[in-house]
C-alpha cells in the first residue's frame, strides 16, 4: 500500500506564559509512517502526548520541531508552516477528525451537523441528506431528534452524532481520538464496524483507544508514546528511537 503520511522528528513544546514562562516538553522526535489501508494505534500514560500529536497532525498545533507530510491532492503537503488556506483544503478533503466531543451549536440540528462536511466538498444536499440519515439511524439516534440542537443530547447521543459526522465522506486519513468512549457495547460495535469498512476502502487510520478490545479489533500497529520498545500487533519489536518506531 502506498505511504499517505510521513513524520520525521516531529517535536511539541509548549510554553505556559502565564506561569513566569515555564516551558513544557510533550513530544519529542516522533518518527513513523502511514499507509493507507492501516490503523495505527496510539498507547501511552496519561500525558505521553498522544492527543497532541493527533492535534499537530490536524494542524490544531503547530509543532516546534520536524515535519508532517500528508499526500493530498495527488502530492505531498508540508503541513508544518503551510497557509491557513492549504490546511483547510487538507482538512476538507483529505484529513477527517473525530474528537471526543461534539462543538454543539445553538439552533443548528443534528442532521445539518453530520452533512455538513459533505457539502463542504459539494456533494450534492439531497445525497448528502440520505447519507446523513443512513448514519443517524445505524448509529442509533432517534428520527424524532434530527432537527433538533445536539446541545439538547445527552453525552453518550452527542458522541455518536460526532462519529456521524466524521464518517460521513470518505477521508484517505482518519484521525480518531477516542471515537468510541462512553458508547455502550452494541454502539461500540456499530462504531468499529465503520471502522473495519473504512480501512477496506483504503483509509489510512492513527487513532487512540482505550478499550483493549477495541483496539485488538482495528489495530496493524502500535506506536509507544513516552517509552520504549514499540511493537507491533503480532508483538514483533520494530525499530524504536524514543517514543516512536517506523
Amino acid at each position: 500500500m502506498p505511504s499517505v503520511l510521513h513524520v520525521s522528528n516531529l517535536g511539541k513544546t509548549f510554553t505556559l506564559h502565564q506561569q513566569n514562562g515555564v516551558t513544557l516538553p510533550v513530544l519529542s522526535e516522533i518518527n513513523f509512517q502511514l499507509e493507507a489501508g492501516e490503523c495505527l494505534i496510539l498507547r501511552g500514560r496519561s500525558g505521553a502526548g498522544k492527543s497532541t500529536l493527533l492535534r499537530a497532525l490536524y494542524g490544531n498545533y503547530l509543532p516546534t520541531d520536524g515535519s508532517i507530510r500528508v499526500r493530498h491532492a495527488g502530492a505531498w503537503l508540508e503541513m508544518v508552516g503551510a497557509p491557513p488556506r492549504s490546511i483547510l483544503a487538507a482538512r476538507r478533503s483529505t484529513l477527517g477528525y473525530v474528537s471526543q466531543f461534539l462543538r454543539v451549536i445553538p439552533r443548528v440540528s443534528a442532521l445539518d451537523v453530520v452533512t455538513e462536511p459533505a457539502l463542504a466538498r459539494g456533494v450534492d444536499p439531497e445525497k448528502a441528506r440520505r447519507r446523513a440519515r443512513s448514519l443517524l439511524d445505524n448509529l442509533n439516534i432517534p428520527e424524532r431528534l434530527w432537527r433538533l440542537s445536539p446541545s439538547t443530547f445527552s453525552g453518550g447521543e452527542r458522541q455518536r452524532v460526532n462519529i456521524a459526522r466524521g464518517f460521513m465522506v470518505d477521508w484517505p486519513i482518519f484521525l480518531l481520538d477516542e471515537p468510541t468512549a462512553s458508547l455502550d457495547a452494541a454502539n461500540r460495535g456499530i462504531v468499529l464496524e465503520l471502522i473495519a469498512h473504512a480501512k477496506k476502502r483504503g483509509a489510512a487510520m492513527i487513532g487512540i483507544f482505550h478499550d483493549e478490545a477495541a483496539c485488538e479489533a482495528v489495530a496493524d500497529r502500535y506506536l509507544e508514546m513516552g517509552a520504549q520498545p514499540a511493537y507491533q500487533k503480532t508483538g514483533e519489536t520494530k525499530y524504536a528511537c524514543g517514543t516512536n518506531f517506523q
